[in-house]
């Protein structure tokens, strides 16, 4: 029994392959119950999804392509294209957006092939032990809220990026770059992980084979927006691309202990932005490369931990963030927290970077 005891131990509580497989088949197991007993127990809340119906419409019924033009009860479309093609098919499948149920259980099928990649770029990393896996699942009631209960957009848009990333670490460069760059069309802040996708492209392939990819990424935006453009180029880029667009001041969340009149002024703005580059630079000269042997073996070691932390800064500084920014950071935080830099030297033997071993 004291052996048994502590093969469990070592199975849930230590780097190990086997112990991985299991722990992330009885959560995927557990957490799908569970995802399925949310939708039919806790009732829905409207927040967008009928605005996303109402700008579909304007899209495949109306005929419109001025993109200014298209838009719902809560506002005008302020998302890519790729946002109306994807919610053009779940209208397809909702009977016109009507049937909520049929639409819940889509996005719960989201949600588990999104928990799925997110455990095998844990898998693949071979830096963090089985166990933390239940920070994944079992610790985010919002997180289930705002994909079954809410069908906001954002999941959609995450779900396509850790595909994405799982192309990426299986050096599937151009698939993984496709990939990302349809998960821009849907929300632009997917581009808060650009800064490392760049990196890591530049690293692995080199400097000619990474303007290819990111040429291949903007024949994406492209022909994704390519309805619109034809017919208004300037509307569709001001909608979809604004960089400088704000939220309401009653639907900021990390920004609420400011006044209204400092949230909205451009000082913040233009502060928040120049205290995101500072923190890549700094991160990228102290944190990453110096204390690892330089760039490029920095990028070799520490490709998760850049990806995550990215997008993590940028989040940070984000001045237009809400309800549903959850999403774009909750299943990273349990790698930044268990992740031990002093264990950077330990690859998986599946690595896409062995080669520079």
């Amino acid at each position: 029994m004291p052996s048994l005891n502590s093969d469990i131990l070592r199975l849930v509580f230590t780097k190990n392959s086997t112990g991985f497989v299991l722990v992330s088949s009885v959560i995927f197991l557990v957490d799908a119950i569970a995802t399925f007993l949310i939708i039919n127990k806790v009732p829905y809340t409207e927040i967008d999804w009928s605005t996303y119906m109402q700008q579909v419409e304007c899209y495949t019924k109306k005929n419109i392509r001025n993109y200014s033009e298209i838009g719902g009860d809560t506002g005008p479309v302020v998302y890519p294209a790729g946002h109306l093609l994807a919610y053009n098919v779940l209208h397809s499948l909702t009977n016109n957006g009507k049937d909520i149920r049929t639409a819940q259980y889509i996005f719960m099928g989201l949600y588990l092939l999104n928990l799925l990649a997110v455990f095998r770029l844990y898998y693949k990393s071979n830096k963090i032990a089985p166990f933390v896996l239940v920070f994944l699942s079992f610790t985010g009631y919002r997180i289930h809220s705002i994909f079954v209960l809410r069908l906001f957009n954002d999941p959609v848009a995450m779900l396509l990026f850790y595909i994405a990333a799982n192309f990426f670490i299986s050096q599937q460069w151009l698939i993984g770059c496709v990939l990302y760059s349809l998960a821009v069309t849907i929300k632009m802040n997917i581009l808060l992980f650009a800064p490392a996708v760049f990196f890591i492209l530049l690293l692995n392939v080199g400097i000619w084979r990474t303007a290819f990819y990111l040429a291949c990424c903007a024949a994406v935006q492209i022909y994704v927006g390519l309805p619109f453009l034809m017919h208004d180029p300037a509307s569709y880029i001001r909608r979809s691309f604004d960089l400088g667009r704000v939220f309401l001041f009653e639907w900021t969340v990390n920004w609420r202990f400011l006044p209204e009149e400092v949230f909205l002024s451009s000082r913040l703005h233009l502060a928040l932005l120049s205290c995101h580059i500072v923190v890549l630079l700094v991160f990228g000269y102290y944190l990453w490369f110096r204390s690892h042997g330089g760039l490029r073996a920095s990028l070799i070691e520490l490709s998760y931990g850049i990806r995550t932390r990215t997008g993590v800064g940028g989040i940070t500084f984000a001045r237009s963030l809400h309800y549903q920014f959850y999403s774009w950071y909750y299943h990273q935080l349990p790698f930044l927290s268990f992740w031990s830099r002093g264990n950077h030297r330990m690859r998986s033997n599946l690595s896409p970077y062995r080669g520079y071993q």
